[in-house]
């Protein structure tokens, strides 16, 4: 066989909405360019999978100056039926993104994602 991980490389175990939503839940002034350059992918995608992480409620826009801040619900379901019951919240823990400092867990000017 070759080397490990050389298989692997063409799939990833959580979506771009996933790491999209880790990357704002990171940075909320995050720009869509740095978003595009971290997940792998165009910045107009990056663009497409925010709109949808909006319009489905999972984080909220807001504009200061010429920039966008974004916050996380983290109490948000998850969408897939085999995770009912389980929120990104708990995505996040898993992940380490809520025990970390300058993560989700702290939130700066108190709007963002939700422990």
């Amino acid at each position: 066989m070759g080397e490990p991980g050389a298989r692997a490389a063409g799939w990833t175990f959580l979506t771009n909405h996933a790491h999209v939503l880790l990357c704002v839940a990171d940075e909320p002034d995050i720009r869509g360019r740095d978003i595009a350059a971290r997940v792998g992918i165009t910045e107009r995608a990056a663009q497409a999978i925010i709109a949808d992480l909006v319009a489905g409620g999972y984080i909220r826009r807001r504009r200061e100056g010429r920039r966008n801040r974004y916050s996380v619900d983290s109490h948000g379901p998850m969408r897939h039926p085999l995770d009912h019951g389980h929120t990104v919240g708990e995505l996040f823990a898993a992940l380490g993104h809520l025990s970390r400092p300058g993560r989700c867990a702290s939130p700066r000017d108190g709007d963002g994602p939700q422990a």
